[in-house]
């Protein structure tokens, strides 16, 4: 791959509206539908039996914010994005939401470099794992419906949240806890309550659904 197209994939928008460079958001764009279309198709493939709404709905999970960032962390992204001073300060490298939208512009590059095919196999390679082990990647469809149905299935207490923030409004970050009485705990940050919420949950499905 051109290590030009390479750099674009990892440069997020607040680095390069500090430096005047290119950034990632085409590739992201065009990436996300790469990402689609191969996962559409290997759902198809895999379960010939089921139907179009829980298709849907695992394509959902597979695509998610949350399964994106499983990747980027598998991958040890973090540390390579190229990410602007205010984003460092806060966490950047770790928030979900900058992690996937990384993946899906890598994607993006490997199909400008290498084309469609090329492509969509490495998001075979990327997603596929998700499938194998949704519980321990995050591949879930809805993270806080799933912990609050598994806590009644394991007899516990409904799960309650708690969130901070922190640093200035137009780069706020959050921080939550749930806790599941008297089961499990667990944490996540998102540039939004709801996505620190759902990283959280997903965080004490994970747990959980080890645990059983």
């Amino acid at each position: 791959m051109d290590p030009g197209l390479l750099t674009t994939a990892l440069t997020h928008r607040s680095y390069g509206y500090e430096h005047g460079t290119a950034d990632n958001e085409r590739l992201e764009f065009l990436g996300d539908s790469v990402l689609g279309r191969a996962v559409t198709a290997m759902l198809y493939a895999r379960f010939p039996d089921e139907s179009e709404g829980s298709l849907a709905k695992r394509r959902a999970g597979l695509v998610s914010t949350v399964a994106l960032a499983v990747v980027a962390r598998r991958l040890d992204l973090g540390p390579h994005l190229r990410l602007g001073r205010g984003e460092v300060r806060t966490g950047g490298a770790g928030k979900a939401s900058i992690l996937a939208d990384a993946v899906e512009a890598l994607i993006g590059a490997a199909f400008l470099a290498a084309g469609s095919e090329a492509a969509e196999a490495l998001v075979l390679r990327l997603i596929e794992p998700l499938l194998d082990d949704p519980a321990s990647t995050g591949a879930i469809t809805d993270p806080k419906t799933e912990l609050q149905e598994l806590a009644a299935r394991r007899g516990a207490r409904p799960p309650a949240y708690a969130v901070t923030s922190e640093g200035p409004e137009h780069a706020r970050v959050f921080t939550a806890v749930v806790t599941v009485p008297p089961l499990a705990e667990g944490s996540g940050i998102g540039t939004s309550k709801k996505q620190a919420e759902i990283a959280a949950a997903w965080d004490a499905y994970r747990r959980l659904a080890a645990d059983a």
